[in-house]
């Protein structure tokens, strides 16, 4: 069964920092009230750490508890024994929540590479890892995925992201290729795979076998025409350039239909990612949901 999920990054709450938040509440009422089932946990310290009060609020209005993001700068191998602190401290509140259910979502720490965020969109081979860094990076992510599964029982999803070094579909098949399909599965992003260059359906079918876990945005081709003219990642949020389901580039129709096809059994999380003034978060999550209805889902 496909389950349809949100997360408050849909409400503003990035890992940027940007602009002023609302409160944690109003987030998870506003997502029920538009037809959500589940939640990601956000941004740490968003919502609730302590476990108890976190299960209250989430039992209160009938949300499951989904994931987590956690960013690491895995490039560097300084920054592994800190990630594996950081990500296992979040799994252990995810599964004394949920218990063996959410996932790790682990992502480098994106945006940071003034290189690769000027640059996303439009990367070139020249601004990807060498062999020895892959080797380090994804050492860096089967170690924290370990440390998760060993210490909380929990699975680590990689989300692939703009701005970071896991971007393009080729970078995503070289991950891939260099972890263990055991340990490590994909948190597929439609919005991000076609703002690094791929098709979401194309993508979706050929990772089927590692995708638990996914993320549905659009991506408007209008904004992503000013990123080959030399827009940065954080501009292009800035203007929108994940736009509302169904109004961008992405053929929802189909990657919904091949989902059913490859009886994907599990949660659909819708992301939009919005900076402060962009919008009314809940006018567009309801959209959102509506428009998943008439997909089906």
């Amino acid at each position: 069964m496909i389950r349809v999920g949100n997360a408050p990054c849909s409400w503003g709450i990035l890992e940027f920092g940007l602009g002023k938040a609302i409160g944690y509440r109003q987030v998870l009422d506003e997502m029920v009230e538009t037809g959500y089932e589940g939640t990601e946990l956000g941004d740490w310290g968003f919502l609730p750490t302590s476990p108890a009060r976190l299960r209250t609020e989430l039992q209160a209005r009938g949300l499951a508890l989904l994931g987590a993001f956690v960013p690491v700068a895995l490039k560097d191998p300084a920054a592994h024994a800190p990630g594996v602190e950081t990500a296992v401290r979040v799994a252990r509140l995810l599964a004394a929540v949920a218990g063996g259910a959410p996932f790790l979502v682990l992502a480098d720490d994106n945006g940071k590479d003034p290189i690769r965020a000027a640059n996303a969109g439009r990367i070139r081979p020249e601004h990807g890892l060498s062999q020895a860094e892959w080797q380090i990076f994804t050492q860096g992510v089967q170690r924290i995925a370990e440390a998760v599964r060993a210490e909380a029982g929990l699975r680590t999803v990689f989300h692939h992201h703009c701005g970071g070094y896991v971007e393009t579909p080729e970078e995503i098949d070289t991950l891939l290729s260099l972890t263990d399909p055991r340990l490590v599965g994909l948190c597929f992003d439609t919005g991000h795979y076609r703002f690094g260059g791929g098709d979401a359906l194309a993508g979706l079918r050929k990772h089927a076998g590692r995708i638990w876990y996914l993320h549905l945005k659009d991506y408007d081709p209008a904004v992503g025409a000013r990123v080959a003219e030399g827009w940065t990642y954080l501009d292009a949020v800035r203007q929108g350039v994940f736009c509302e389901l169904g109004r961008g580039g992405v053929d929802f129709p189909r990657l919904v239909a091949a989902l059913k096809f490859l009886q994907y059994d599990g949660w659909v999380v819708v992301e939009q990612d919005v900076l402060p003034g962009l919008g009314a978060p809940k006018d567009s999550a309801r959209r959102n949901r509506a428009y998943l209805r008439t997909l089906g889902l």
